[in-house]
C-alpha cells in the first residue's frame, strides 16, 4: 500500500472538521499510512477456518440466573404510584 498523499490527509482532515498545521499532517499523514498499511496485512491472513462469533476468550456469562423471587403486593405499588386505580398504574394520556 502506498503513503498517504497530503491531500488524502487534509480530505480525512477536513472529514474530521480538524484544523492541522503543516507538521501535524505530515505526522498524521506517517501515521495513517501505517495503520492502513497494518489492515493491509491483516487482509492477507487466511480465516477462511475461523467462524464469525469465535473468540480467544472462555463463553462466560455476565448475568446472574433468572431464578423468581418475592414479589411486591399491589398495596406496596400503590404507595409508590402518584396514580392508582383498580390495581393498575394510572397515566395521563398520550395520544389525543
Amino acid at each position: 500500500m502506498s503513503d498517504l498523499t497530503p491531500q488524502d490527509v487534509e480530505h480525512i482532515a477536513n472529514l474530521a472538521r480538524l484544523s492541522l498545521t503543516p507538521e501535524e499532517k505530515d505526522r498524521y499523514r506517517q501515521q495513517l499510512s501505517a495503520i492502513l498499511e497494518y489492515a493491509a496485512r491483516l487482509q492477507t491472513l487466511d480465516t477462511s477456518d475461523i467462524p464469525p462469533t469465535s473468540s480467544v476468550l472462555p463463553p462466560r456469562s455476565v448475568l446472574r440466573p433468572d431464578e423468581p423471587g418475592p414479589c411486591l403486593t399491589p398495596g406496596d405499588l400503590a404507595s409508590n404510584a402518584p396514580d392508582w386505580e383498580a390495581d393498575q398504574f394510572r397515566v395521563p394520556p398520550i395520544l389525543d
